[in-house]
Order: structure tokens, then sequence, then C-alpha cells
């Protein structure tokens, strides 16, 4: 109950204008990444939608430099995700899911992957978003991120993660109750 209440969060209105301007800064600076598409009609959407705005913000204050990435083709909706260099600082040393963090006896990370990305409204990036992400720059040259893991392979007491070497893009797995200071979570939201 108190973790849905979380999602009713909305900034204040020097929040929302401090926001909606780094956004609109980040969106002039990188027009390659939403072509086509004009910043008056993304503000409007966001207007319109103060929860994902508030969401947007935690994706800010945790090191994502979230940005608009495109549009998802079924809904319409825009899709914004971390463009940080580097996997977001605000969101390393985390195991994978609360499975992986109950499961640990000794030296327990602060949170996990998942838990807060439910608290912030986002979602994980799956591993084709990733590749995605990655086709607009290089990303985690000297870091990496956590990936939504699909079941089986978390059944099994792993999870996958990605990053950039050597000009490829590379997706590997660990136990999902691991933790790293160079791996964090890159996140996706629709709005």
């Amino acid at each position: 109950m108190q973790q849905n209440a979380r999602f009713l969060q909305k900034l204040s209105l020097e929040e929302s204008q401090q926001i909606l301007k780094i956004l609109k800064t980040r969106f002039e600076k990188n027009l390659s990444r939403h072509k086509n598409l004009e910043w008056s009609q993304v503000q409007a959407r966001l207007e319109e939608n103060p929860q994902k705005l508030w969401s947007l913000n935690e994706m800010e204050k945790t090191g994502g430099e979230p940005d608009l990435t495109g549009l998802d083709e079924e809904s319409g909706a825009l899709i914004f995700m971390d463009c940080a260099a580097e996997s977001p600082l605000g969101r390393r040393s985390l195991c994978y899911d609360r499975q992986a963090l109950d499961s640990r006896k000794t030296a327990k990370p602060s949170n996990s992957v998942m838990d807060l990305a439910s608290a912030m409204g986002v979602s994980l990036l799956s591993e084709e978003e990733y590749r995605c992400l990655q086709k607009r720059g290089p990303f985690d040259t000297k870091t990496s991120s956590w990936l939504l893991t699909p079941a089986e392979i978390r059944r099994l007491g792993g999870a996958i993660f990605g990053d950039c070497r050597y000009g490829r893009i590379f997706t590997y797995h660990n136990s999902a109750d691991s933790y790293y200071s160079s791996r964090g979570f890159r996140a996706s939201l629709k709005v």
C-alpha cells in the first residue's frame, strides 16, 4: 500500500519547471535521438502526466540524464531512457531483485534494482531496448547495467547485464545476488 502511495507524488511547481528546463535543454542538445518531434508536444504531454514527470525527476536525481529516445509505435507514447554515458551513479551497487537481496546472508546492498525501479515508477531496460539505446551512442564503456532478465534465467538464480567494450555491445550473466560498484541499471519510461 505504501509503495502505491509513492506513485501519487507530484513535484512542486518549482521542481516541475526545473526538470522541464533540464529536459528541454537535453532535448535540444540531442536532436538526433528524437527526430521529427517538437519540444512543445513533449512538454504538453509531460504537463498532462505529473506522476510521469515525477518519475523523470527521480531518473535525473539518480544520475540517469533521461532523454526522449523515440515513440512507441503501438501506443504513440513518448519513450524516455537514461542517456548518461555511464550507468547512473545513484543506482549502483544493487543486487537484482528482492529475492536476491533476501538471500544474501552478509554484506547486503542497500536495495535491489527491481525494488528501486518500482519505487521510481520506471521500467528496467530489456536487452532489446539496451541494444536500441546503444545505437544512439556508446553507453557503459566503463560501467555495466543490469537488464530485465528473462524468467527462465532468473529461476536458475541468474540475471543479465550489458555493457559496451571494444566498440561492441555485450550481454553477460551473473548470480542475481551479486552487486558491484560499477554496475547500476538504466531505466525507461513511457509517457
